[in-house]
C-alpha cells in the first residue's frame, strides 16, 4: 500500500496546497476538488479574494489508498485472532 503524499516526498511538504497544485499531485481535476469542498467532504480556506487552499492532511484523508488483497487478508487474520470466542 502506498503512503500518503505527506510521507512520500523527500523534502518538507507544505501544509497547504492550491486547488491546482492539489489536483496535479492527486491526479484529479480542480472541479472534483471544488465539488468535494462544496459537499463538505474536503475543508478549504480562502486566502484573499481568489485563492483557495486545502490542507495536505485533509487531502491525504480524503484520497487514502484502497487496501490491496494482501492488506485485507492480513486485516481479517488479525481480526480473527482478536475474537473473544
Amino acid at each position: 500500500m502506498s503512503l500518503p503524499i505527506s510521507h512520500t516526498w523527500g523534502q518538507p511538504v507544505p501544509e497547504w496546497l492550491s486547488l491546482q497544485q492539489a489536483a496535479a499531485v492527486y491526479g484529479v481535476s480542480v472541479d472534483t476538488l471544488r465539488r468535494r469542498v462544496a459537499s463538505g467532504k474536503l475543508r478549504a480556506s480562502r486566502f484573499g479574494v481568489r485563492l483557495t487552499r486545502v490542507r495536505v492532511e485533509d487531502l491525504d484523508r480524503l484520497f487514502r489508498p484502497i487496501p490491496t488483497g494482501d492488506d485485507l487478508t492480513q486485516r481479517r487474520a488479525r481480526a480473527r485472532n482478536q475474537r473473544p470466542w
